[in-house]
């Protein structure tokens, strides 16, 4: 076990072998036939083995609490202990890679659509804002409210969202998606405690959505998890997919939610540069549509009543997970699809966007 990890890790310093090997040559084969086997099951299997592992755990530490109770500890127990704890790290390690997490390690969409991503300025920024909240000013004028209703529905979202990738997959056929396994999270509630919208289970190929949060912030949810499971393991890389797919969908609510998740990050990050007078933000806050605003507080709402002492110590787990796994921005690597939307507007124009 201990040489399949090195010998793994050695693997992760070779992008190109992770992307031509790896990437488009076993994890593909890995990902299909995770998904014909539990792709069909209801419920999300990987959310019950996460709860047995979890268990299995708290039965562990609940035994050395025990052993270190009746005085029973030594120095050759201390020993089986910590080859015991070492010998499961390296198996979750192993699986891990081995099923999913090499894909971290891979060139990336960067690569396969020439894009140089660089340091952006503010004016880059600006003009990347004005042409999201035009898109989403756009799509605002033509909501209605007993169509988003039909997203409610788990199965229209679901086969909205593989039905997306299969139209973009015409113009980028990296993006190829088949035998669809998407499900509701069985700790949607839980969410609130751990701050996540969606996550991927590499241990059985399942894309999991949290299905309380407000409706039109779903579809860009539901195709950024199908990122990762068409092999895209980086946040940001999974936040362009789902551009590129919801963009390429006719569907009025999967692109508003696009632009709606988009802008989001744009404006955040324009406020930051615009710290000294915040004309720019005011310019935008003032043309925003009135639907956006509204959605806006919803969603702001939504958050703020379920703020709690526990999510920020997850959020800070995941951050370092995150750096652990190739983004060494943290959770801030979300925000970093604007680098790339600006690189590839600059290459392919404005409209591209």
């Amino acid at each position: 076990m201990i040489s399949l990890a090195v010998f793994i890790k050695i693997i992760s310093f070779f992008p190109e072998i992770v992307e031509n090997y790896y990437t488009y040559g076993i994890y593909p084969v890995i990902s299909k036939i995770q998904r014909l086997l539990f792709g069909w099951i209801p419920f999300s299997l990987g959310d019950l083995l996460y709860a047995f592992i979890v268990l299995f755990f708290l039965a562990k530490i609940f035994q050395l609490i025990k052993v270190v109770f009746q005085k029973r500890i030594s120095k050759p127990v201390v020993k089986a202990i910590a080859r015991q704890l070492l010998f499961y790290a390296l198996v979750v390690y192993v699986f891990f890679n081995s099923l999913w997490g090499l894909n971290y390690s891979r060139l990336g969409i960067s690569s396969q659509l020439g894009l140089q991503v660089q340091k952006y300025n503010i004016n880059d920024l600006d003009t990347l804002t004005g042409i999201l909240q035009n898109r989403l000013n756009k799509y605002a004028s033509e909501y209605d409210s007993v169509r988003r209703r039909s997203l409610y529905f788990n199965r229209t979202l679901y086969r909205k969202s593989t039905d997306a990738y299969k139209l973009a997959s015409k113009q980028f056929p990296f993006l190829k998606y088949s035998h669809p396994s998407l499900k509701p999270s069985m700790y949607t509630y839980m969410g609130q405690f751990f701050g996540f919208t969606g996550y991927y289970n590499p241990f059985t190929g399942e894309g999991q959505v949290r299905t309380n949060v407000p409706v039109f912030i779903q579809p860009f949810i539901t195709t950024h998890e199908i990122a990762h499971q068409v092999g895209y393991g980086k946040e940001n890389e999974a936040n362009f997919v789902a551009f590129l797919v919801c963009r390429s969908y006719d569907d009025i609510d999967f692109r508003y939610s696009l632009y709606f998740d988009l802008y989001s990050y744009a404006i955040t990050e324009l406020f930051n540069y615009d710290y000294q007078d915040y004309q720019l933000t005011k310019k935008y806050s003032k043309t925003l549509d009135t639907q956006v605003k509204k959605d806006r507080r919803e969603l702001w709402r939504f958050y703020s009543k379920r703020r709690n002492m526990i999510e920020p110590l997850v959020l800070r787990v995941y951050d370092q997970y995150l750096r652990m796994n190739n983004q060494p921005k943290g959770r801030h690597t979300y925000n970093e699809v604007l680098a790339w939307l600006i690189a590839y507007y600059k290459k392919y124009g404005k409209d591209s966007i």
